[in-house]
């Protein structure tokens, strides 16, 4: 009789055509997004309505990540996680390669979000993959601004003279909690952990044209009450900004503990085994670099740069072997 039994999944990027994309992430990860220009986007883990991931391997191959989120419940997501989020997977985990400027943004918290669209909010962090010299990003206002100085900063055309401008290099990691403004400069590859949600209110886009040649829209107004400043930030508010933590190989190096998800590094070079018995929450294995296997009751699965495996709530023992190159991991999961 055929083993019918929950396993490791892997499932089919969505490719996104972006106007500040480009081609790093075939060339840096291999992953093959055909003709595409621009390709600023890779969704690895999606259960975004339209947007659903398919499962690529095993006896669930082109099954939905939501189809498989009603059938197992708790057994896929945690039995926690599921009584929380029901059908609606609560991640969305992506590469972003940004080519150019992405625009300058902001996302709502769970309470506006839902406020406005129904929907949860989208709190984020980001894993450098890649970086050109001098490059950097946006993350929060410089100290001191309120909404004041950020509105005359509008008003001049001095939106950048108020922003936090970071240097990153490869490794780095930010955490992006909603109500941070934020942006993406060129020359970066990373990785993008956050919530599921696709709202973005977009305060400036650098004057460009969109894929259409026009303007894209921009959403001043609604990002106001969005944004978070100095004044608004309280000692119980999530932390933006650079997150320092732990590279010790053959080690889970915890990385971020937020209300809506858990993120470690996992530097490997030999094999390691992680008991789940004591969580109740799938986890998302994103290979930043090289590869190996990972294998669970018996049952293998191959994994390599760029590519993502969730391992659902009911595999309790998961053994990594990483290849003769050593294996990067993010290891992600909701928190308990």
């Amino acid at each position: 009789m055929e083993d019918r039994t929950l396993y490791p999944l892997k499932f089919e990027p969505l490719f996104k055509e972006k106007v500040w994309g480009g081609n790093a992430i075939r060339e840096t990860l291999g992953l093959d997004y055909g003709n595409l220009p621009n390709c600023g986007e890779a969704w690895m883990l999606s259960g975004m309505e339209g947007d659903e991931s398919v499962v690529a391997n095993g006896f669930l191959e082109g099954n939905t990540l939501v189809d498989l989120v009603e059938v197992y419940m708790g057994d896929l997501v945690g039995e926690a996680v599921y009584q929380e989020f029901g059908l609606q997977f609560p991640l969305l985990v992506k590469w972003i390669d940004a080519a150019q400027d992405l625009s300058v943004q902001v996302h709502p918290d769970d309470g506006l979000a839902m406020e406005r669209d129904g929907c949860l909010g989208k709190s984020e962090m980001w894993f450098v993959r890649q970086a050109a010299p001098e490059a950097g990003l946006i993350c929060g206002f410089k100290p001191g601004v309120n909404q004041m100085k950020y509105l005359k900063s509008l008003k001049e055309n001095k939106l950048e003279s108020v922003l936090l401008q970071e240097p990153v290099r490869p490794g780095d990691v930010f955490h992006i909690p909603a109500g941070t403004v934020h942006s993406i400069r060129s020359g970066i590859l990373l990785a993008e952990i956050q919530e599921s949600s696709d709202i973005t209110y977009r305060i400036y886009d650098w004057n460009r044209p969109g894929l259409d040649g026009k303007p894209r829209k921009l959403h001043v107004e609604a990002a106001l009450k969005a944004l978070k400043f100095d004044e608004r930030q309280s000692s119980g508010e999530e932390k933006a900004g650079r997150v320092m933590y732990g590279r010790v190989s053959n080690m889970t190096n915890p990385v971020l503990d937020t209300p809506h998800f858990c993120a470690n590094y996992l530097p490997l070079v030999q094999g390691v085994e992680k008991d789940f018995s004591a969580l109740d929450s799938f986890v998302v294995y994103l290979c930043l670099k090289g590869g190996g296997v990972l294998k669970v009751d018996g049952k293998s699965v191959e994994i390599r740069q760029g590519e993502l495996v969730l391992v659902p709530a009911v595999c309790e023992i998961v053994d990594i072997y990483p290849d003769s190159r050593g294996c990067e991991l993010l290891e992600v999961y909701m928190p308990q």
